[in-house]
């Protein structure tokens, strides 16, 4: 025990010597932004693009906004925006800026605490203000996502506006034209007016405008699915554009399957946006009434050799029901410009990634066994994902705003949005536990309908809390809902949620030939995935791009963005590398490989004999399971 009286002195000491020192006190930051409030605005604001410099990828604007007096006014760039989870607005793409009233220039100051905001004094007598800007789009992906190419576009309405602070976005009125380039297609969820080259869109509030995103194309083709639902295809080159009609009637499918789910349609029309682009930037984000899709461009061409991303569309469209009409209290805010709270992702991407999966079955865009290797490749990663140890599936809705999807050097421990995942485990477990507790009368169906339904054609908004998901879910059948779901929201534990599988009537098992699902995986990721042997995955060029933490290959020191240039002192092949670690199986020898780490290169010796491992699942029992029965299609 260390005395008192040796420590007193210490403290008292260090009274004086704080008291010597020149102390700052904080700054008063006042926030000078208007909230927003339920009032109507007062006029309609107008948008001009200029979408035509495909070559600069500039999209240049002029805009005018009605202001019903004069003082301070402050404009806002979107940055919260639904179905991105996180503040992710371009607003240094923003340039040029320039604002004027009645032909006299107006003088514009960025807020210093949220530099989304622009602030300017309106004069008197002044009725609108004109706005001049331009979006410079990226040019290549290492200034954010590439929007526009040569042959194809992907305009978002956020980037190309501003609109005034004090408002709800849903009562500013607004009315956008856009120039795209001669002989281009545009779609859009807006109806509009066409004139050559020209789509004056109909009037509509602010909010619905940012909902309703636009791809237009030099090459475009258009099927219409069901008499509310068209597909919109926008392709590199004409060629892949060449969909048959058994993969068009997989998509309609896809449409009736959902109506059948759901029960309802929460939408007047609805549109998919889908690009098959290798030079446009990916991306898969909802829409009330519509959905932006970017897949490989041989999507159609090359479907016989595998599933690639046929699972995106069954995602973004079950988001009309789930994240866009029925979507957590935290997601919905009253500007773009209002941080939202994310605690109930695992609802809003969890349940939509089991549906998405669900459907991508009952449709056919998926075999069955397509979508059992599926989930057996989702479920064996997070059953090696050591980051469970610490960090719970609820801390994972974090992950947007903590990370905003940048690369990780250790993601199997640091974890990543495994709320979309490990979300569809819980609700794979959960449709178990309705068959189980109904005697097999009721099943998740029967809880897509009763939360996600409601009146046909209304694309409002329907808000809900955790209280909402556990009732609805006890109308299904009694249960210990919040308990479980409390449960499977907060643990820390080594392997992934199984039960839903395991309940289901089959079992993760490993073998070591990859199933058809990892094999297109690996050919269109242009890499060899052994995460489960040696732990570590690489491209063909040797480049490693991930490794499980705790596996041999940590052991062994290797790491992300090392090279793999030698196995065993013979050059580098996806081949060798496979065939030292089935040489190995059941031996004393290390796998040696000569790593390259940027200018140096070491020598590393792999201790693994457990030879080549890949997921697949195994049924456990004879006769259909419920796993077989959820993933059949609705009569």
């Amino acid at each position: 025990m260390i005395s008192r009286s040796l420590i007193l002195p210490v403290l008292l000491l260090s009274t004086p010597a704080l008291a010597e020192r020149t102390l700052p006190a904080p700054a008063l930051l006042a926030n000078a932004i208007p909230a927003p409030q339920d009032t109507a605005y007062p006029g309609t604001m107008t948008i001009n693009v200029d979408a035509t410099d495909i070559q600069r990828a500039i999209y240049r604007v002029t805009q005018t906004i009605p202001v019903e007096r004069a003082g301070p006014m402050t404009l806002l760039f979107s940055t919260w925006l639904p179905g991105k989870h996180a503040p992710r607005g371009e607003i240094e793409k923003l340039g040029g800026l320039k604002i004027s009233a009645g032909g006299k220039e107006l003088v514009w100051k960025r807020d210093n605490l949220d530099v989304t905001a622009f602030h300017i004094d309106v004069p008197e007598g002044v009725k609108q203000i004109d706005l001049g800007f331009n979006f410079v789009s990226a040019t290549k992906s290492d200034q954010g996502r590439v929007v526009m190419t040569p042959a194809m576009m992907n305009l978002q309405f956020e980037q190309v506006s501003l609109y005034p602070a004090g408002y709800f976005t849903r009562r500013i009125p607004v009315k956008a034209t856009v120039r795209y380039p001669e002989g281009w297609t545009a779609a859009s969820a807006l109806k509009a007016d066409i004139a050559g080259s020209t789509y004056s869109y109909e009037l509509t509030d602010y909010e619905t405008l940012v909902d309703s995103p636009v791809f237009a194309g030099k090459y475009f083709r258009r099927e219409q699915l069901t008499p509310k639902v068209g597909l919109n295809i926008v392709a590199d080159e004409a060629k892949y554009l060449a969909a048959t009609p058994a993969q068009i009637a997989a998509h309609r499918k896809l449409v009736e399957q959902a109506v059948k789910l759901f029960g309802v349609e929460h939408y007047d029309r609805y549109e998919f946006l889908l690009a098959l682009t290798d030079e446009m930037g990916g991306i898969g984000l909802e829409h009330h009434r519509s959905s932006e899709n970017g897949v490989n461009r041989e999507y159609f061409t090359e479907w016989d050799k595998g599933p690639g991303r046929r699972n995106l569309l069954p995602h973004e469209m079950t988001h009309s029901w789930n994240g866009k009409f029925r979507r957590p209290a935290g997601n919905w805010t009253p500007n773009f410009n209002t941080a939202m709270n994310d605690d109930l992702l695992w609802v809003y991407e969890g349940q939509t990634q089991f549906w998405g999966y669900v459907l991508g079955a009952r449709s056919g865009l998926f075999s069955k066994q397509e979508t059992l290797d599926a989930l057996a490749s989702i479920a064996a990663n997070l059953d090696e994902r050591a980051g469970r140890q610490w960090r719970p599936l609820r801390d994972t809705t974090n992950d947007p705003v903590i990370s905003a999807r940048r690369p990780k050097g250790w993601t199997s421990w640091q974890r990543s949005e495994d709320y979309y995942n490990e979300g569809m485990l819980v609700w794979l477990e959960a449709d178990t536990i309705i068959r189980k507790a109904s005697r097999g009368k009721k099943s998740m169906d029967d809880f897509a309908k009763t939360f996600f339904g409601g009146k046909d054609g209304d694309w409002g908004i329907s808000t809900y809390v955790f209280d909402d998901v556990v009732a609805a879910l006890n109308s299904v059948v009694p249960h210990d809902w919040a308990g479980f779901l409390t449960a499977r929201l907060g643990e820390k534990a080594t392997g992934a949620p199984l039960k839903g599988l395991t309940d289901g009537g089959y079992r993760l098992v490993y073998t070591a030939e990859p199933t058809s699902f990892i094999k297109d995986a690996e050919r269109r990721a242009g890499n060899s995935d052994l995460s489960y042997s040696i732990g570590l995955t690489v491209k063909k060029s040797g480049e490693v791009t991930q490794v499980m933490w705790d596996s041999p290959a940590f052991a062994a020191g290797v790491r992300v963005g090392d090279k793999i240039v030698a196995v065993a002192a013979t050059a580098y092949s996806e081949d060798r590398i496979k065939d030292a670690i089935t040489a190995a199986k059941g031996g004393q020898q290390a796998i040696r490989l000569l790593i390259q780490s940027g200018d140096r290169y070491r020598d590393a010796e792999i201790a693994y004999s457990g030879g080549l491992r890949y997921p697949r699942l195994e049924k456990t029992g004879n006769g259909p399971a419920t796993l077989d029965t959820l993933l059949e299609p609705k009569p």
